[in-house]
């Protein structure tokens, strides 16, 4: 399966707008045509069914018909946003890109060669297959990301079910699954996305004000420093219809914040994974963290109290790392969870738990709680070793506004021991001079 249903789409809203890019609107008949565009300057640079291709790019107009048209040729995509270029050659040589597409400042393509032959295994697989490829690489904050490649017929099958046309805010990165899922079911429903000059709270708010979006898609980070920045407060966001929310684990405390300051507002949380894609998902209530997870297409089971996954669209593997398939086919998400009936609450990363003494303590727990506490403004828990406990709880801290950092630890310990058991209790407080989300708009565990 190709991308013949989003074509025919394009056509059925032809006159209607698909993009707004720097206060522009484009419309869909526009994007038909740049997509078959670009798609001629793909073939005459030599980029054909299997070609191994990287599309250097933040999301615009031009590189969403870039997108298309390298999905539409049969390549294999890399995605590759806005990085260093010490990283972008880094994940290039990884991922084995043959053709650069690079999509620049004045939303010009430039094509080039690199000297690569891309011959991993897992590529000629698709090739024998006649298929496409995406690469999507994880986080990777404890080391070498992941290379995930998916074969783009199973992962568009979703897309072709039309469901509700919402305007809808592009925030998520554009070489991050949430980013692609956003695009992809957009215009997969007619509607229109909305594209921001920058993704800072105060943009994002002015952004959705003038242009009516009706969905926000964010992570629970770039949620936390909206509040903090009260840019909601000078912005009519009377138009949005729903707030989703995903890519790590949102605080309770934070939640509760966002269901007060929207209370029209449906908050809705999202599952997805780079190996996996995005399942459909139910939350129990706006203040709720309790959600069920997937649709058609999507398993899930419940081993060990750790999620696991079996999805008609899961990747083909990595391109550098064994597969977490279980022998009959699930994915073992690695994620901890709760169970309540058919609902789920997901409690972190396995490999993020701190065992202090032989007790589980989960990070998003314990920041959840330091959420609630005075002038802090981000938070973000990990274990440091210790000879007698095995490890200890540590808290990093932003502030909203200076203070000493002995009133900031004091204050904190204070909190925490009323809220938590003693084994979930800061021993460290440490006060950062700077943000903590990292450029994926994502907690920096590491």
């Amino acid at each position: 399966m190709g991308i013949e249903f989003l074509l025919r789409t394009f056509d059925e809203f032809a006159g209607e707008e698909a993009i707004v890019f720097h206060e522009r609107a484009y419309s869909y008949a526009w994007l038909r045509e740049s997509f078959q565009g670009v798609e001629e300057e793909l073939a005459r640079a030599g980029v054909n069914r299997g070609t191994v291709a990287s599309l250097e790019a933040d999301f615009s107009p031009r590189s969403i018909a870039g997108l298309l048209a390298l999905m539409a040729r049969g390549a294999i995509v890399v995605p590759l946003g806005p990085r260093t270029e010490a990283s972008r050659e880094s994940l290039r040589a990884l991922a084995q890109v043959e053709r650069r597409v690079v999509v620049g400042p004045d939303d010009r393509l430039e094509i080039a060669g690199t000297g690569r032959s891309a011959e991993h295994a897992l590529y000629a697989r698709l090739r024998g297959l006649g298929h496409g490829g995406l690469v999507l690489f994880t986080s990777g904050y404890t080391g070498e990301p992941k290379a995930a490649l998916h074969d783009c017929c199973r992962l568009l099958v979703k897309y072709q079910h039309r469901r509700h046309r919402l305007r809808t805010l592009l925030l998520l990165l554009f070489d991050h699954i949430g980013g692609i899922d956003t695009l992809l079911q957009a215009l997969g429903n007619g509607s229109a996305v909305v594209i921001p000059f920058d993704r800072t709270p105060e943009i994002v708010c002015e952004t959705v004000a003038r242009h009516r979006v009706q969905v926000l898609p964010a992570a629970p980070s770039f949620l936390t420093m909206l509040l903090l920045s009260e840019a909601h407060r000078r912005h009519d966001l009377s138009s949005l219809r729903f707030i989703t929310y995903g890519a790590e684990v949102m605080p309770e405390a934070t939640l509760r914040k966002v269901a007060e300051a929207f209370p029209r507002v449906t908050l809705l949380q999202k599952y997805g994974l780079t190996e996996l894609g995005t399942l459909r998902s139910h939350s129990r209530s706006n203040d709720s963290l309790w959600v069920k997870v997937g649709g058609e297409g999507f398993q899930t089971r419940v081993v060990d109290g750790i999620l696991q996954i079996k999805a008609e669209s899961s990747m083909v593997g990595y391109l550098n790392a064994p597969a977490p398939f279980t022998p009959d086919g699930w994915f073992v998400t690695g994620d901890a969870v709760e169970v309540d009936g058919e609902y789920l609450r997901i409690l972190g990363r396995v490999s993020d738990l701190i065992n202090v003494g032989g007790r589980k303590v989960y990070p998003a727990e314990v920041e959840s709680v330091l959420h609630e506490v005075e002038n802090i403004a981000e938070a973000v828990v990990f274990g440091e070793p210790h000879p007698f406990t095995g490890n200890i709880v540590v808290a990093r801290v932003a502030l909203q506004r200076a203070e000493d950092p002995g009133a900031v630890e004091r204050r904190v310990r204070d909190h925490c021991r009323r809220r938590r058991g003693p084994h979930q209790v800061a021993v460290k407080v440490l006060v950062s001079g700077e943000p903590l989300h990292a450029e994926r708009q994502k907690m920096a565990r590491r």
